[in-house]
């Protein structure tokens, strides 16, 4: 097990900081140890206030850690001032830490400074020779090379200064850039992209902390360092695609993201098995459109149409009952997938739903069960989401949801040109909407 020391600053809330650090070392296998320079008082909405530890001590933590369990990777954030770096960068030489890796946090989230103002030059001429890797942003690269960095021609000339400056590989981080996020990794020969999506939140506490000590532990384990970004990078974005809404400010990533995802894949499949075999036993038939059903459900943290199982073959009528052709697999359904993860971003424990046919009768029903029921107006599809294949459903649902403050039980529309009119039922898992179709249907 590979052992991986994080010196850095303790969030209290637990979403930046040695505690997202530690988070993040645990999950991905390694034995985390902390160091810590600073208490802080902060929350989802800013830091409110800081307590530096004093270097001695700091100093003393590191001899008691290093010197007895030993280190294969470290990594640094909140370094608060000139002293607490000096003190750092003699025991990384002391003990000849080969593989560090240098969050320099400047900034927090809210705008609170977390460095001293006379730190930068420190940080830049005595620790920086020590990095094998520095993870700068934007405006950390900036302020290291003195230059405005706003752009991906801005991040490579700041990526060779920072290089110059003693580090031995340099990862400028684009989450600010306008457009898609891309992060540049410089290694003193050759530059390589890694781009992603822009994932809308605003809940993204934590991100570079989760990312550097994913980046530790991925370069502990010997991997090169452009493999080892790669799959930090592919972490950190599952981190964030699943973050949470915590606190009422700027909530944070979540690093059991893409365990969760894993975790429950068997969950999800069974699941639906059950739900299709409980939907034999009834007489839902009637219930069938002529597009056929289909009943779906997606892992937490869902993203992609992989990332939703459904039934190959779609649920066909045979008389009052249905019949499958075969067992629920992950992708099987590109249609319903997309009704889900829109779904999903609205409200992330919705993550079931089934079509059903549409009748005057049908609608009356769900009403009078109680549910709470929607209905998508087609007539104010523009032509540009009408000629883009499978965008209409998911423009439709968006219309709703942005003036509702909940995921509703069900959403129909009257069908139009060259599309059925339809009921979907929505539920938090394929049970509860089974259940809702069987209530329908008797």
């Amino acid at each position: 097990m590979k052992r991986i020391l994080t010196i850095a600053g303790s969030d209290p809330g637990g979403g930046a900081g040695i505690q997202a650090d530690l988070k993040t070392i645990g999950l991905l296998g390694g034995f985390g140890m902390s160091v810590i320079t600073a208490l802080t008082s902060q929350n989802s909405l800013g830091v409110q206030d800081i307590y530096p530890i004093p270097p001695e001590f700091i100093e003393k933590q590191m001899d008691s850690v290093i010197s007895d369990i030993g280190v294969d990777a470290a990594k640094t954030g909140m370094l608060v001032n000139s002293e607490v770096i000096r003190v750092i960068a003699g025991k990384v030489k002391e003990y000849s830490v080969e593989k560090l890796i240098v969050d320099p946090v400047m900034v927090a989230k809210g705008g609170r400074s977390l460095l001293s103002g006379d730190a930068l030059k420190t940080l830049v001429t005595e620790f920086l020779p020590l990095a094998f890797l520095i993870t700068p942003n934007l405006s950390e690269a900036s302020a290291i090379c003195g230059i405005k960095v706003e752009n991906v021609e801005d991040m490579r000339k700041a990526a060779r200064d920072i290089h110059s400056k003693g580090a031995r590989n340099v990862l400028i981080k684009g989450g600010h850039l306008s457009g898609s996020s891309i992060d540049i990794l410089f290694d003193g020969e050759k530059f390589f992209e890694y781009g992603c999506e822009r994932i809308p939140t605003k809940n993204t506490h934590g991100t570079g902390c989760v990312y550097s000590a994913a980046l530790a532990f991925e370069i502990a384990g010997d991997n090169p360092v452009h493999h080892a970004v790669e799959n930090a990078k592919g972490f950190v974005t599952t981190a964030i695609k699943g973050s949470l809404a915590l606190g009422k400010g700027c909530g944070p990533v979540n690093p059991y993201a893409v365990f969760a995802r894993d975790i429950h894949r068997y969950d999800v499949i069974s699941q639906i098995k059950e739900a299709v075999r409980e939907l034999k036993g009834e007489r839902i038939g009637r219930l069938i459109p002529e597009v056929q059903s289909n009943l779906g459900m997606a892992l937490p943290y869902a993203y992609t149409v992989q990332d939703v199982a459904a039934v190959p073959g779609r649920i066909i009528r045979f008389g009052e009952s249905i019949k499958t052709v075969s067992d629920p697999e992950f992708g099987a359904s590109q249609h319903m997938a997309r009704i889900i993860l829109t779904l999903m971003r609205y409200d992330k424990g919705v993550r079931s739903a089934m079509n059903i046919r549409y009748s005057e009768d049908i609608v009356k029903k769900c009403n009078d069960l109680g549910f709470d029921v929607r209905c998508l107006d087609r007539g104010k599809e523009p032509d540009y989401i009408r000629e883009r294949e499978g965008a209409s459903l998911g423009w439709l649902i968006e219309r709703v949801q942005k003036s509702e403050n909940k995921v509703p039980d069900v959403i129909y529309d009257t069908g139009d040109k060259g599309k059925e009119p339809m009921v979907r039922i929505i539920g938090r898992d394929a049970k509860e909407v089974t259940q809702k179709v069987i209530r329908i249907a008797k």
